[in-house]
């Protein structure tokens, strides 16, 4: 069995050459959390939510540990996942509006769990543009997990 290994130290190289921890998407519909690095390890557990945002907290060579939501650790294919950024309501209703302010007209109203298309997230804003279905709109971040505090996404 491998190293497994944990959070990369800030600066130091990765397999993909990207930052660890990060969050990016899953890929498909369908998509097995394994309990190790590899084919030969058993599926834990089956996402069966496109897009739904995840942390990447490790890499080892081709596969990318993951933590959902609700804290739960896994192994998946790099293939499985994708960079385009969503995220994932947090409790509460919370109002998709017209411009990034509380007062601005609302367009739509979402509950808790929601998969969110984040297009935008300037650093000093509270707000970031989203889209959900053909609507788009500002959402404040509080609103939102799948995002670092302070966290640029343009």
């Amino acid at each position: 069995m491998p190293d497994v290994p944990v959070e990369a130290l800030p600066g130091s190289r990765t397999p993909s050459g990207q930052p660890v921890p990060r969050f990016v998407s899953l890929r498909f519909n369908v998509v097995n959390l394994r309990t190790g690095p590899g084919k030969r390890y058993p599926s834990a557990w089956v996402y069966r939510r496109i897009n739904l945002p995840v942390e990447v907290v490790a890499e080892y060579d081709l596969w990318r540990m993951i933590r959902d939501v609700d804290g739960v650790t896994g192994w998946v294919h790099r293939s499985m996942l994708t960079g385009n950024r969503h995220g994932l309501t947090r409790d509460g209703d919370w109002v998709v509006r017209r411009k990034p302010e509380a007062t601005s007209r609302p367009l739509v109203k979402v509950g808790t769990g929601v998969v969110i298309r984040i297009l935008k997230c300037p650093e000093e804003e509270a707000f970031c543009r989203v889209r959900l279905g053909e609507v788009e709109g500002w959402i404040p971040r509080a609103a939102l997990w799948g995002l670092y505090p302070g966290e640029v996404v343009d």
